[in-house]
This record gives C-alpha cells, structure tokens and sequence, in this order.
C-alpha cells in the first residue's frame, strides 16, 4: 500500500479482496505504518472475521521481499516505484503468481489554442502540485500549443506564485514523504539544469519557517528536450515541464513519448480533437478538459508501459483482479431432468 493515498490505497486493495472472499495480508509503507492499522480496527469493531486481514509492518526490503517469497500468496497487489514492481515480477512470476502491478507516471496535460485558458489553468496547477506533485497521476508534463504559450505561462507563473504551503487547512499542498524523496528531486533539477533546463519557478527547498521540514517549492521547468532525463523520470513532487508544440500531432507525439502511460488530459473545444487525442496517446486514463488525476471508485484505473501490468483497480474491473475464472460445461439429458 503506498504512502501518498493510504486511506484511498487501503480501500482500493482491501475490500475487492474481501469481497471476493480472499484473506488479505496488507503491508502499508514504513512512511505511513499507522493509518491502515487504524482501518483495521474499525473493520474488526464492525464484525470483520478474526484472521481475515492482517496488517503487517516493516521496510519492503525485509517484510516485503518475505511476504512476495512465501508460497502461501497466490495474488500480490503492488503499488509503487518501477523498480520495486519489477523486483517482484521477477521474484514472485518464478513461480506464477498473479501480479497486479500499478507503477509510476509521467503524466501529459495538453493545453490547445482553443481550450478554456481558466479551466486550463485550474487543472495544469491541480494536476502538478496538488499533494506536492505526490500522485501517480501527477501532471508533469504540460504540452502547450505555441500560439498561446507565452499568455499561458504568464497565466501560470502567476498563479504558481500564490500557492501557500504547509500544513494548515488554508494551504495549497503540505511537505514530501521524507528527506530522500526531496533530496532526489533536488538532485534531478541540478541535472537538468547541466542538460539545459531552465527553471522559471521555484526549484528549491522552502528557506523559510518550514525549512526544516520536507518542503519543496512549486517549480515549473522550461526548454527540455523530451529526451531529457527529467523528461522520463518520475519525481513525485511538485514539479512541472512545459513543451511548446505547434498542433496536435506533436502533442501526441510527446505525450507518447515515454516509458510510462498512466494517464493524459487534453484541454480544447473540438470534439475531433477530443476523439483523435484519446484515441491515439498510449495510456490507461483519460481526461477532456480535467485533471490528470481523479479517478472515481466505480471505474477501472490503470496503465500501459511502465505503468502496470495491464491489470485494473477499482472499478468493477478490479473483481477480475482478485478472483479467478472457471469454466464449466455441464452435459446432461433433458429427459432426466
């Protein structure tokens, strides 16, 4: 279970499972341990079945590598970095387990010379830095068509400006998960920067009275190459890049061009362009004139590439996920009967 969404995560693993009579055994990550503990108890106070679910605790490389070698799991549901999710392919598909994997993104938001500049606005700042940027299906990537970019980006940077941060009700988004997910976005904005990046906004920690905690500020990057590192990397912060393309084919272009393909937004009044986008950008979800998060409870959510194994979560598609199909054929004589 992840750390950005442990409420939401607990929900979308646990009770598919349960309603397809599974015994779950959940391990939360060592970043936020305590939440689903909490649910737990709720759902034993509410007449759960003692030994149902288990909630265990402990770092992934010990409790986790344990729990994905143990021959008792005949389903692993993962929900984390790449790398993690290959490590368990390639561990627990030794002996055929079924895997559900839902990985990383690098999310694409296309904003059209026709679109709704405010609405667009609203979803570019939504999708970016919401929950600092912590959501796989963070906008990272905002695809802008050239003749209305620098309006755009005025738009943006002023809006970027008067974010607030910390952890009051009123503020914008709160810190990251910890030091090093905050230190390794630090360190891709300085390779970017050698690569050529320019940062218009933000780009470093807070100096002021939260610069002790895990806070970084809202930070928009500007003339990357798509083949740029920070380009196919997930941060999992609160950063954005903005490309300029000329029509909608170079905006397909980019949005395709990644190792993942989670989820993608295009902002336009042409239904055409509309269809044509959706049709055509290789991910699992998505959006006209949204955000590029937000899925619901009652549809399926999932990615191409890196971004899954090709299994759903929530939805009722996530019932496929943890049950399994039999086939049965029953010859008989209608005169038996």
């Amino acid at each position: 279970n992840p750390a950005n969404n442990p409420v939401a995560g607990f929900a979308w693993k646990v009770f598919p499972a349960l309603l397809c009579g599974n015994i779950v055994v959940l391990k939360p990550s060592e970043n936020t341990p305590y939440t689903s503990i909490v649910i737990a108890k709720i759902l034993k106070e509410a007449g759960l079945p003692k030994g149902v679910l288990s909630v265990v605790q402990g770092l992934g490389k010990e409790t986790g590598q344990y729990l994905i070698e143990d021959p008792r799991i005949d389903l692993i549901s993962f929900t984390g970095s790449v790398e993690t999710g290959r490590h368990i392919q390639e561990t627990a598909g030794k002996r055929l387990v079924k895997i559900c994997l839902e990985l990383g993104g690098k999310n694409a938001l296309v904003v059209c010379d026709d679109a709704d500049l405010e609405q667009a606005l609203e979803s570019t700042v939504l999708s970016a830095f919401s929950s600092a940027g912590q959501r796989c299906a963070s906008g990272s990537r905002i695809i802008v068509f050239d003749s209305i970019y620098e309006n755009f980006k005025e738009k943006l940077l002023a809006r970027t400006k008067k974010l607030k941060i910390g952890v009051k009700d009123t503020d914008d988004f709160g810190p990251l998960i910890s030091s090093s997910a905050r230190d390794k976005i630090c360190n891709f904005l300085n390779l970017a920067k050698t690569q050529g990046a320019k940062i218009i906004a933000g780009g470093k920690r807070l100096s002021d009275g939260n610069k002790f905690g895990y806070y970084m500020e809202p930070t928009i990057l500007e003339d990357v190459d798509p083949e740029d590192t920070i380009s196919k990397t997930e941060l999992f912060g609160p950063v954005a890049i903005l490309f300029k393309v000329k029509n909608l084919q170079e905006a397909l272009d980019i949005t395709n061009n990644s190792p993942f393909g989670l989820t993608a937004a295009i902002h336009t009044k042409s239904i055409n362009r509309a269809q044509v986008f959706q049709e055509r950008c290789r991910v699992g979800v998505v959006s006209i004139n949204g955000h590029t998060y937000g899925s619901e409870p009652h549809m399926p959510f999932g990615g191409l590439k890196n971004s899954g194994t090709g299994w759903r979560e929530a939805g009722t598609e996530a019932l496929n996920t943890y049950s399994e199909w039999k086939t049965v054929y029953t010859i008989h004589n209608p005169d038996d009967i």
